[in-house]
Protein backbone atom coordinates (compact mmCIF):
# COMPACT_ATOMS: atom_id res chain seq x y z
CA UNK A 1 0.00 0.00 0.00
CA UNK A 2 1.60 3.03 -0.65
CA UNK A 3 2.22 5.45 1.93
CA UNK A 4 0.05 8.49 1.24
CA UNK A 5 -3.09 9.57 3.36
CA UNK A 6 -6.17 11.49 2.56
CA UNK A 7 -5.09 14.29 4.85
CA UNK A 8 -1.65 14.21 2.97
CA UNK A 9 -3.05 14.95 -0.11
CA UNK A 10 -5.52 17.24 0.74
CA UNK A 11 -2.88 19.49 2.66
CA UNK A 12 -1.00 19.65 -1.01
CA UNK A 13 -3.78 20.62 -2.86
CA UNK A 14 -4.17 17.34 -4.27
CA UNK A 15 -7.72 17.96 -5.22
CA UNK A 16 -7.72 21.19 -7.51
CA UNK A 17 -8.54 20.34 -10.54
CA UNK A 18 -8.89 22.60 -14.11
CA UNK A 19 -11.61 25.37 -14.15
CA UNK A 20 -14.88 23.40 -15.27
CA UNK A 21 -14.76 24.40 -19.22
CA UNK A 22 -11.47 22.68 -19.52
CA UNK A 23 -12.65 18.70 -18.61
CA UNK A 24 -12.81 15.88 -20.79
CA UNK A 25 -15.39 14.22 -20.05
CA UNK A 26 -13.78 10.81 -18.92
CA UNK A 27 -12.81 11.79 -16.17
CA UNK A 28 -16.35 12.10 -14.56
CA UNK A 29 -15.74 9.20 -11.84
CA UNK A 30 -12.75 11.06 -10.36
CA UNK A 31 -14.19 14.19 -10.11
CA UNK A 32 -16.35 14.98 -6.09
CA UNK A 33 -17.69 18.49 -7.14
CA UNK A 34 -17.77 21.74 -8.84
CA UNK A 35 -16.85 24.99 -6.65
CA UNK A 36 -16.50 27.90 -7.99
CA UNK A 37 -15.87 27.52 -11.77
CA UNK A 38 -13.65 24.53 -10.47
CA UNK A 39 -13.31 20.67 -10.74
CA UNK A 40 -12.85 19.61 -6.97
CA UNK A 41 -11.42 15.88 -7.24
CA UNK A 42 -12.23 12.79 -4.88
CA UNK A 43 -9.03 12.33 -3.19
CA UNK A 44 -10.26 9.03 -2.06
CA UNK A 45 -10.20 8.01 -5.48
CA UNK A 46 -6.89 9.48 -5.61
CA UNK A 47 -5.88 7.10 -2.28
CA UNK A 48 -7.20 4.08 -4.26
CA UNK A 49 -5.68 4.72 -7.73
CA UNK A 50 -2.07 4.80 -5.38
CA UNK A 51 -2.89 2.08 -4.20
CA UNK A 52 -3.35 0.29 -7.53
CA UNK A 53 -0.22 2.07 -9.26
CA UNK A 54 1.86 1.46 -6.26
CA UNK A 55 1.51 -2.29 -5.96
CA UNK A 56 1.68 -2.81 -10.04
CA UNK A 57 5.06 -0.99 -9.20
CA UNK A 58 6.17 -3.29 -6.76
CA UNK A 59 5.57 -6.24 -8.92
CA UNK A 60 7.90 -4.58 -11.56
CA UNK A 61 10.83 -4.01 -9.60
CA UNK A 62 10.31 -7.30 -7.77
CA UNK A 63 10.95 -9.01 -10.91
CA UNK A 64 13.81 -6.70 -11.50
CA UNK A 65 12.24 -4.60 -14.00
CA UNK A 66 13.43 -1.13 -14.72
CA UNK A 67 11.10 1.89 -14.65
CA UNK A 68 11.70 4.96 -16.67
CA UNK A 69 10.12 8.64 -15.24
CA UNK A 70 9.52 11.41 -17.24
CA UNK A 71 8.88 14.69 -15.93
CA UNK A 72 9.97 17.60 -18.36
CA UNK A 73 7.70 20.32 -17.30
CA UNK A 74 9.09 22.85 -15.43
CA UNK A 75 7.64 22.13 -11.58
CA UNK A 76 8.25 18.39 -12.21
CA UNK A 77 11.87 18.25 -13.11
CA UNK A 78 13.75 18.69 -10.17
CA UNK A 79 11.54 16.55 -8.25
CA UNK A 80 11.69 13.74 -11.16
CA UNK A 81 15.43 13.86 -11.12
CA UNK A 82 15.69 13.25 -7.55
CA UNK A 83 13.29 10.60 -7.19
CA UNK A 84 14.29 8.80 -9.68
CA UNK A 85 17.67 9.10 -8.39
CA UNK A 86 17.00 8.08 -5.12
CA UNK A 87 15.84 5.25 -5.92
CA UNK A 88 17.97 4.37 -9.07
CA UNK A 89 15.25 4.38 -12.13
CA UNK A 90 16.26 6.26 -15.04
CA UNK A 91 14.60 9.64 -15.87
CA UNK A 92 13.71 12.01 -18.85
CA UNK A 93 13.78 16.10 -17.49
CA UNK A 94 14.26 17.67 -20.39
CA UNK A 95 12.66 17.72 -23.89
CA UNK A 96 11.31 14.00 -24.91
CA UNK A 97 13.37 13.41 -27.97
CA UNK A 98 10.85 11.54 -30.43
CA UNK A 99 12.13 8.25 -31.20
CA UNK A 100 13.22 8.13 -27.85
CA UNK A 101 11.12 4.44 -27.15
CA UNK A 102 10.40 3.94 -30.43
CA UNK A 103 13.44 4.11 -32.06
CA UNK A 104 15.66 3.12 -29.29
CA UNK A 105 18.30 1.41 -31.56
CA UNK A 106 19.06 4.86 -32.37
CA UNK A 107 19.00 6.29 -28.74
CA UNK A 108 21.46 3.60 -28.03
CA UNK A 109 23.90 4.37 -30.62
CA UNK A 110 23.43 8.16 -29.96
CA UNK A 111 24.22 7.11 -25.75
CA UNK A 112 27.57 4.82 -27.20
CA UNK A 113 28.94 8.23 -28.87
CA UNK A 114 28.55 10.02 -25.74
CA UNK A 115 30.36 7.55 -23.80
CA UNK A 116 32.90 7.51 -26.63
CA UNK A 117 33.48 11.14 -26.18
CA UNK A 118 33.68 11.18 -22.22
CA UNK A 119 35.98 8.32 -22.37
CA UNK A 120 38.09 9.39 -24.65
CA UNK A 121 37.96 12.48 -24.82
CA UNK A 122 42.17 13.43 -23.98
CA UNK A 123 42.96 10.98 -26.91
CA UNK A 124 40.46 12.19 -29.56
CA UNK A 125 41.03 16.16 -28.68
CA UNK A 126 44.64 15.59 -29.17
CA UNK A 127 47.09 17.69 -31.61
CA UNK A 128 46.03 16.07 -34.20
CA UNK A 129 43.17 17.92 -34.88
CA UNK A 130 42.38 21.90 -34.66
CA UNK A 131 41.28 23.89 -32.24
CA UNK A 132 37.90 24.18 -34.29
CA UNK A 133 37.60 20.36 -34.50
CA UNK A 134 38.23 20.11 -30.95
CA UNK A 135 35.59 22.96 -30.15
CA UNK A 136 32.69 20.90 -32.04
CA UNK A 137 33.51 17.75 -30.22
CA UNK A 138 33.40 19.35 -26.73
CA UNK A 139 29.80 21.04 -28.22
CA UNK A 140 28.47 17.72 -29.31
CA UNK A 141 29.52 15.97 -25.97
CA UNK A 142 27.57 18.43 -24.08
CA UNK A 143 24.23 18.15 -25.97
CA UNK A 144 24.57 14.59 -25.96
CA UNK A 145 25.11 14.64 -22.42
CA UNK A 146 22.31 17.26 -21.78
CA UNK A 147 19.65 14.84 -24.06
CA UNK A 148 21.01 10.96 -22.16
CA UNK A 149 22.17 12.17 -18.91
CA UNK A 150 18.97 10.60 -16.98
CA UNK A 151 19.12 7.59 -19.24
CA UNK A 152 22.56 7.07 -20.47
CA UNK A 153 23.01 3.67 -18.69
CA UNK A 154 19.56 2.35 -19.79
CA UNK A 155 20.77 -0.62 -22.08
CA UNK A 156 16.71 -1.94 -23.27
CA UNK A 157 13.28 -0.67 -22.97
CA UNK A 158 11.96 0.05 -19.60
CA UNK A 159 9.39 -2.05 -18.47
CA UNK A 160 7.70 0.77 -16.83
CA UNK A 161 7.00 4.39 -17.66
CA UNK A 162 6.11 6.99 -14.66
CA UNK A 163 4.69 10.07 -15.92
CA UNK A 164 4.17 13.84 -14.00
CA UNK A 165 1.45 15.01 -16.34
CA UNK A 166 -0.02 12.93 -18.59
CA UNK A 167 -1.27 15.97 -21.64
CA UNK A 168 2.26 17.45 -21.41
CA UNK A 169 4.10 14.23 -21.72
CA UNK A 170 2.00 13.22 -24.53
CA UNK A 171 4.03 12.05 -27.48
CA UNK A 172 6.01 9.33 -24.24
CA UNK A 173 2.77 8.44 -23.47
CA UNK A 174 2.19 7.36 -27.25
CA UNK A 175 5.76 5.89 -27.81
CA UNK A 176 4.90 3.90 -24.58
CA UNK A 177 1.78 2.41 -25.61
CA UNK A 178 3.11 1.82 -28.88
CA UNK A 179 5.30 -0.90 -27.29
CA UNK A 180 2.56 -2.24 -25.01
CA UNK A 181 4.78 -0.54 -21.76
CA UNK A 182 2.32 0.04 -19.08
CA UNK A 183 2.27 3.41 -18.03
CA UNK A 184 1.78 5.37 -14.43
CA UNK A 185 0.54 9.09 -14.70
CA UNK A 186 -0.75 11.59 -12.87
CA UNK A 187 -3.98 12.91 -14.50
CA UNK A 188 -5.49 15.95 -13.90
CA UNK A 189 -9.19 16.97 -14.97
CA UNK A 190 -8.11 17.97 -18.11
CA UNK A 191 -7.15 14.56 -19.18
CA UNK A 192 -8.26 11.01 -20.46
CA UNK A 193 -7.36 8.86 -17.66
CA UNK A 194 -8.59 6.02 -19.92
CA UNK A 195 -5.66 6.29 -21.89
CA UNK A 196 -3.32 5.40 -18.80
CA UNK A 197 -2.90 2.40 -17.31
CA UNK A 198 -2.63 3.30 -14.05
CA UNK A 199 -3.94 7.22 -13.35
CA UNK A 200 -3.49 8.71 -10.26
CA UNK A 201 -6.20 11.56 -10.21
CA UNK A 202 -4.45 14.43 -8.86
CA UNK A 203 -3.57 18.07 -9.64
CA UNK A 204 -0.81 17.79 -11.98
CA UNK A 205 0.86 21.48 -11.68
CA UNK A 206 1.07 21.58 -8.06
CA UNK A 207 4.87 21.41 -6.59
CA UNK A 208 3.96 19.81 -3.43
CA UNK A 209 1.59 17.20 -5.07
CA UNK A 210 4.16 16.48 -7.50
CA UNK A 211 6.94 16.08 -4.32
CA UNK A 212 4.49 13.98 -2.59
CA UNK A 213 3.42 11.39 -4.89
CA UNK A 214 6.71 10.87 -6.49
CA UNK A 215 8.54 10.74 -3.05
CA UNK A 216 5.91 7.86 -2.38
CA UNK A 217 6.71 5.82 -4.98
CA UNK A 218 10.25 5.80 -4.99
CA UNK A 219 9.91 4.95 -1.08
CA UNK A 220 8.16 1.95 -2.82
CA UNK A 221 10.98 1.30 -4.94
CA UNK A 222 13.32 1.46 -2.28
CA UNK A 223 10.98 -1.00 0.07
CA UNK A 224 11.51 -3.33 -2.54
CA UNK A 225 15.16 -3.09 -3.39
CA UNK A 226 15.66 -3.15 0.39
CA UNK A 227 16.65 0.17 0.84
CA UNK A 228 13.85 1.77 2.88
CA UNK A 229 16.55 3.75 5.21
CA UNK A 230 17.01 5.62 1.78
CA UNK A 231 12.63 6.66 2.47
CA UNK A 232 11.90 10.20 2.08
CA UNK A 233 9.83 12.29 4.76
CA UNK A 234 7.58 14.88 3.52
CA UNK A 235 6.09 17.63 5.67
CA UNK A 236 2.66 17.58 4.65
CA UNK A 237 0.19 20.35 6.46
CA UNK A 238 -2.84 18.42 6.83
CA UNK A 239 -6.05 20.15 7.11
CA UNK A 240 -9.16 18.48 8.86
CA UNK A 241 -11.73 20.55 7.42
CA UNK A 242 -12.24 19.59 3.59
CA UNK A 243 -15.04 22.10 2.86
CA UNK A 244 -12.27 25.11 4.36
CA UNK A 245 -9.86 23.79 1.72
CA UNK A 246 -12.05 23.81 -0.80
CA UNK A 247 -13.52 27.10 -0.38
CA UNK A 248 -9.91 28.53 -0.08
CA UNK A 249 -7.89 26.59 -2.79
CA UNK A 250 -10.99 26.85 -5.77
CA UNK A 251 -10.71 30.86 -5.74
CA UNK A 252 -7.08 30.59 -6.06
CA UNK A 253 -7.26 27.65 -8.75
CA UNK A 254 -9.80 29.65 -11.08
CA UNK A 255 -7.60 32.89 -11.24
CA UNK A 256 -4.26 30.92 -11.86
CA UNK A 257 -6.57 29.63 -14.56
Amino acid sequence: MADVKFEDLLGTGAHFGHVTRKWHPNYKPYILMEKNGVHIINLQETVNAMNKATNFIKDVVTKNGEILFVGTKKQARDIVQEEADRCRMFYIVERWLGGTLTNFSTIKKSIKRLKLLEKEGSNLYSSTITKKETQMLNRERVKLADQHRGIKDMRRLPDAVIVVDANYEETAIKEAKSLDIPVVAIVDTNTDPLIIDYPIPANDDSIRTIQLIMSAISNVINQVKGSEKDKAHVDIVPSDDVTEAVDAGSVQASEEE
